[in-house]
């Protein structure tokens, strides 16, 4: 018996997770996009049966936020249906899921963090499928925890510390958003949370993500900071930019439970980041940077 499946596992949270896994000794498997498609319902039954694991973590997703405003029904699909066909599967053979939702479920009006049991809200098409995921979750009848978290980085996929490094070494000044704030959280920290979940007894909506907060032009600055990069960094808004989907001014996560996982600064997150982006890139790992 598999231990744990991991789906999505090709993805920058999947690839942490995987990592994760095997720093634990876990027996698991993983598999990616090309591996199942979750919008496959049988093929999600059976992939799911073959692995028969105790825990299943779901990190399959639709992230293309201003993609999903011009194609809706692509992101509904994996975020919302995917999420149901995973969670039933699971639900068949009773293991126990943890899924990742994320905090632009919330219409961003809050001037406190959002805890579990906030109103939802979703502003754009990206927020609205994966808020219809976490109902199919729910509705289900899997074990089950729902992990809400925010502005992630890491490894394995293109995330704005990674754009705002490439940036800030080609120019000499950038205009950053100052009037979105959230959480920005490293999918190193994140990962062993969601397996610390996997194992556990925690049931329903946690949010998890990196402690504090900051906007997009708070964190561009303490990136050059950190990285030694001179750059100036301007302020912008969010109105100036002009993305095809509306960003939550403020989704800043808090939790109220006390079996929530707690995350290190995101501050934290970052410095641990860029010492592995360095040295990844003096190992001389494909597609690095330093």
């Amino acid at each position: 018996m598999t231990a744990l499946l991991i789906t999505g596992a090709g993805g920058m949270l999947g690839q942490a997770v995987v990592a994760e896994a095997s720093t634990r000794g876990h027996q698991y498997a993983a598999l990616d996009r090309a591996g199942l498609d979750v919008t496959d319902a049988p093929a999600v039954t059976r992939a799911v049966a073959q692995a028969a694991p105790a825990w299943v973590i779901n990190c399959a997703a639709y992230t293309d936020v201003d993609g999903a405003e011009s194609d809706p029904r692509g992101a509904l699909a994996v975020n919302g249906a995917g999420a149901g066909n995973v969670a039933r599967a699971a639900a068949a053979i009773g293991a126990r899921l943890v899924h990742l939702s994320t905090d632009y479920v919330f219409d961003g009006r809050s001037r406190r963090p959002y805890v579990e049991s906030d109103p939802t809200g979703p502003p754009s098409s990206y927020g609205a499928s994966k808020l219809a995921g976490e109902r199919e979750v729910a509705a289900s009848g899997a074990e089950h925890v729902i992990v809400r978290t925010s502005w992630l980085f890491g490894t394995g996929g293109r995330n704005f510390v990674d754009t705002m490094l490439e940036l800030g070494a080609q120019r000499d000044r950038l205009a950053v958003v100052s009037d979105q704030v959230g959480c920005p959280t490293w999918t190193g920290h994140l990962a062993p949370a969601l397996l610390g979940l996997a194992e556990g007894d925690v049931a329903g909506v946690v949010h998890a993500a990196g402690a504090g907060s900051c906007s997009w032009h708070r964190l561009a600055v303490e990136i050059f900071a950190l990285a030694g990069l001179d750059c100036e960094v301007g302020e912008t808004s969010t109105a100036a930019v002009a993305r095809p989907a509306p960003r939550p001014p403020y989704s800043v996560l808090g939790s109220e439970r006390s079996d929530a996982p707690r995350l290190p600064a995101w501050r934290e997150g970052l410095r641990a980041y860029l010492a592995q982006r360095g040295a990844l890139a003096r190992a001389g790992a494909p597609g690095s940077t330093a």
